[in-house]
Order: structure tokens, then C-alpha cells, then sequence
């Protein structure tokens, strides 16, 4: 198969991933949105486990690109650029973290038996992003996760609460909230920051 062709592909799958979750798309929906037969799908991917495999490497990959790019900043700065990033989904592509909220949400049923964790290196990364903090360094690794999920799970509730909360308050109103939201979330980051890990962490 072509790149650019398997790069499509990989784009589209993302997206109906993103929008209906793993077990939400069956193999053979997921070739028709692709234009393929379920035949051709499975002979390029092998199982719509694999082929969510693949999704979740390009988008693990595209993860670890940008803390490459954010690597020179001193490190609340580029915790709070990571983090930013992640919420307004710059340079990962409009559902990669749509994706990654679900695969690390709404996986109870394969958690059992996958057999490989494409986004644990997105997780030891951002583990050690935090323990670069000098109030952090001698924080244990569950301690700095704790907190990590603390603000991935800040932005997962927000973004998936747009369309409740545009239909509560109006379009007009979201626009507004959708203003302040990454000012909020930088003060969260800052403030956990700022407190270091619990005593005994």
C-alpha cells in the first residue's frame, strides 16, 4: 500500500474512532467510511484491533514530536504548552486527543488482553515531564500520574461537554467559556506545580 494512501486511510479510521470509540465502529463500517471493501480493509490491517493499534501509534508518535519540540523550555513552561496543546489540539491533528481520552477512559474490555500499550511512553513521558520540576523531583512516579491525570482529565471533561454546555448556555456563551478555558487550565497546572506532590509521595 501506498504511504500517502495508508496515511488516508489511518486519517479516516482516526476520525471514526474518535467519534464513535473502539467498540462503537464495527470492521466492516469502518471500510465502508473508507471506501473499501471489509476484505480489502482486513488484508491491508489484519483486525480492527490492529488497525486501532496503528492509529494509536501515529498518534503516540505525534505525542512524543511534540515534546521534542517543546523539549528547550524550562519545565512548568513546557508542561503548560504540552498541556495546551493537547486541549486545543495543536499539531496532533483534530482527533488525536479525542482518541487518546477514549483509550484511556473507555478501555475496560480489552484492558485484560492488549497486548501492547501504544500510549504508555505518552504516560512515562509526561511522568517524567512533571519529576523535571524541582518541587517534583523526588516525587514517586504514581504521584506525578496522579497529577497527570488530574489535568487529562480536566480537558477530556471539558471537551467532551461542549455540545451540553452549548445547549444549556448558547453558542454565545460557549465561545465565551471556550475563551477563558486555557487560562483556568494553565492556573490548574501552576497550582499543583506550585504544591509539589503529597507528603510521603
Amino acid at each position: 500500500m501506498a504511504q500517502d494512501t495508508r496515511e488516508r486511510l489511518l486519517d479516516q479510521a482516526e476520525a471514526l474512532f474518535a467519534e464513535r470509540g473502539f467498540y462503537g465502529v464495527s470492521i466492516a463500517a469502518i471500510a465502508s467510511e473508507l471506501g473499501l471493501t471489509k476484505q480489502a480493509l482486513l488484508h491491508h490491517f489484519g483486525s480492527k484491533e490492529k488497525l486501532y493499534g496503528e492509529v494509536l501509534k501515529r498518534i503516540s508518535s505525534r505525542f512524543m514530536a511534540l515534546r521534542e519540540q517543546l523539549s528547550d523550555l524550562e519545565p512548568v513552561q513546557g508542561l503548560k504548552d504540552y498541556f495546551l496543546a493537547l486541549l486545543r489540539k495543536d499539531h496532533l491533528g483534530s482527533h488525536a486527543t479525542t482518541v487518546l481520552m477514549r483509550e484511556l477512559l473507555d478501555n475496560k474490555r480489552r484492558a485484560d488482553t492488549a497486548g501492547t500499550w501504544y500510549l504508555r511512553g505518552f504516560l512515562e513521558n509526561l511522568i517524567g515531564q512533571v519529576k523535571e520540576v524541582p518541587l517534583w523531583r523526588d516525587a514517586g512516579d504514581a504521584a506525578a500520574l496522579a497529577f497527570v491525570y488530574q489535568i487529562l482529565g480536566a480537558i477530556n471533561y471539558y471537551e467532551i461537554s461542549q455540545p451540553t454546555l452549548t445547549g444549556i448556555f448558547g453558542p454565545d456563551f460557549y465561545r465565551r467559556l471556550d475563551t477563558n478555558y486555557p487560562d483556568q487550565l494553565v492556573q490548574l497546572i501552576e497550582a499543583g506545580l506550585a504544591a509539589g506532590p503529597p507528603s510521603g509521595n
